[in-house]
């Protein structure tokens, strides 16, 4: 027997509508090329949004059809993002920090028909544009007066082309499960897999998201995505936030500036923000020189690395914000994992509580979890059993994009294969130790480079710190810690190897310490490995006898 239900599907179009009718006041600020400070409502959002997409229809696309964007966090981004999903094409989100090969075979393998630029971006679009001849045309986020010239064939200024736009529109009733977004992976090898994104999927993320034990959003909030909208669509925070009517702070181009974001956050009261550590170092940075406290920020949501224990303390003692760590990836749409507090911690403190923040945190709802051994057999939520991460559930993904052969993405009996290893403890707090492809294999014992870097970066001399494996001729393997200092600091090497010790196992302190000026980085900020594999391939340690 089937309930008597009325079988509405989940559509993106369902959250503007919504949003419109019941926060049609709410405001969204935008830093953008063209306007220091943009400011409109909810209202003149879905009015645009709606004239956006009678002007995409009018281009001659195919339902289905992808639609790439190439920006920044701003408005006209969103409305981007509303009206495309909305009216049954797929937006395929496209990450500027990619190498250009990378953005050549995305935008080719993807079959983009047109693309949606910040002007900044027309420069690389045009020398893509030779290897991308399956783009139909080009849409630059400017008004008439900032449009900059271009050697782009058949580019036309965003907002002449919804000027003439009727601002009513029926969405289409889609169904649920058909596509409303692309976003491709920036995997260190291979060439990028595509992650496609339902409306169902969509919605269901934004929900779970919006839990008090998730980002837990609300009306009353004023959110900061520094995380980039065209990174797993910012966390899924353009959607969660219009289903709940938060105030919504875009930076623009000013992601990376810890001053810029200082000054938005005091001027628009935010209170919750979203980013990779790297954005939190250059605010905390500037907030410890210029003296000042962050006054209105209430949380802030870290992911897309692990979280320093040091950059927690910041937070609590300098400034009263809590630190929510969370978890998850691409083809997890992403959110997998966020650090909150179970009934019975309230009374943690000190190192305890920064200790159990230093995990990714537990499952929502949604997504199942579970880690296995070599044979696939599945061990035990005890905190010290460590294993591949599989997971599973209905925002999780199948396969990729036009990929038949997904290699070895998902088990026989249909988890996916995150990549990570980890522990799940009693509490079903989760904490990522490695990669599959950079745990340090030592002695038949497997070592965090993670657990090492996070506490190395505690160091007031260190500014970033990775370790990688390097071959041993006894061991297999020992771990070698590369390190940044920090500006005016001039640690030694048996300095951060004492400092080391105690606050990890004895036999996973490093065997030595190697100075460089930067580390490198993938492009969405995370430690490129791979690189330095290769940059320290030849290393030996001094004494690799004992």
């Amino acid at each position: 027997m089937q309930g008597l239900m009325m079988n509405t599907p989940l559509l993106v179009s369902s959250i503007l509508r919504h949003a419109e009718r019941n926060f049609p006041e709410r405001e969204i600020v935008s830093i953008t090329a063209d306007d220091p400070t943009h400011r409109y409502s909810y209202r003149d959002c879905c009015r645009r949004t709606r004239q956006l997409a009678n002007a995409l229809d009018k281009l001659g696309i195919a339902k289905g059809d992808r639609i790439a964007t190439l920006a920044w966090n701003d408005y006209r981004h969103l409305e981007a993002y509303y009206a495309i999903g909305g009216a049954g094409y797929v937006c395929h989100t496209l990450n500027p920090r990619l190498f250009p090969e990378q953005l050549v075979f995305i935008i080719n393998h993807a079959e983009d028909q047109w693309i949606i630029t910040d002007p900044m971006f027309l420069p690389l679009l045009e020398k893509l544009a030779p290897q991308t001849p399956g783009v139909k045309g080009y849409i630059v986020l400017s008004d008439e007066a900032h449009m900059p010239e271009t050697t782009l064939a058949n580019t036309v200024c965003y907002e002449a082309l919804i000027a003439d736009c009727d601002d009513k529109y029926d969405w289409p009733e889609l169904d649920e499960n058909e596509a409303v977004g692309l976003c491709y992976t920036s995997g260190t090898t291979g060439n990028p897999k595509g992650v496609l994104y339902s409306h169902r999927s969509t919605l269901l993320h934004a929900y779970a998201c919006n839990t008090p034990d998730a980002l837990g959003l609300s009306n009353r909030d004023s959110m900061l995505p520094v995380v980039p909208l065209f990174h797993v669509n910012a966390w899924g925070t353009p959607f969660s936030a219009l289903m709940v009517g938060a105030k919504i702070v875009f930076p623009g181009p000013k992601m990376g500036d810890g001053e810029a974001l200082y000054q938005l956050m005091e001027a628009e009261k935010v209170t919750v923000a979203l980013g990779v550590p790297t954005v939190w170092l250059a605010l905390l940075q500037y907030a410890e020189k210029a003296g000042k406290k962050l006054n209105s920020l209430q949380r802030t949501v870290i992911g897309g690395a692990a979280l320093p224990r040091s950059m927690i303390r910041a937070f609590r003692d300098k400034h009263d914000v809590v630190t929510c760590q969370g978890w998850g990836m691409t083809e997890m749409s992403p959110v997998g994992t966020v650090n909150t507090l179970k009934a019975g911690m309230e009374d943690l403190a000190g190192e305890e509580l920064v200790k159990l923040k230093a995990k990714a945190g537990r499952g929502l709802f949604g997504v199942e979890m579970r880690i296995v051994d070599d044979a696939g057999t599945e061990l035990p939520w005890d905190g010290v059993a460590f294993g591949a991460l599989q997971v599973r559930g209905p925002w999780v993904c199948s396969g990729y994009f036009k990929l038949d052969d997904c290699g070895e993405s998902h088990s026989d009996d249909g988890w996916f294969n995150t990549g990570d290893v980890a522990t799940i403890d009693a509490e079903g707090y989760l904490n990522i130790t490695d990669r599959t492809k950079d745990v340090i294999k030592s002695g038949g014992e497997w070592i965090s480079s993670i657990e090492i870097e996070n506490v190395a970066v505690g160091h007031p001399d260190i500014a970033e710190a990775a370790v990688i494996g390097v071959k041993h001729p006894k061991w297999s393997e020992r771990p070698l810690l590369i390190v940044v200092k920090s500006e005016g600091r001039n640690p030694e090497r048996d300095e951060i190897l004492k400092y080391l010790d105690g606050k990890i196992a004895s036999w996973w302190v490093p065997d030595d310490v190697v100075f460089v000026d930067e580390i490198p980085h993938t492009a969405t900020g995370k430690i490129l490995k791979t690189k330095l594999r290769e940059q320290f391939a030849e290393f030996t340690f001094a004494d690799a006898t004992n």
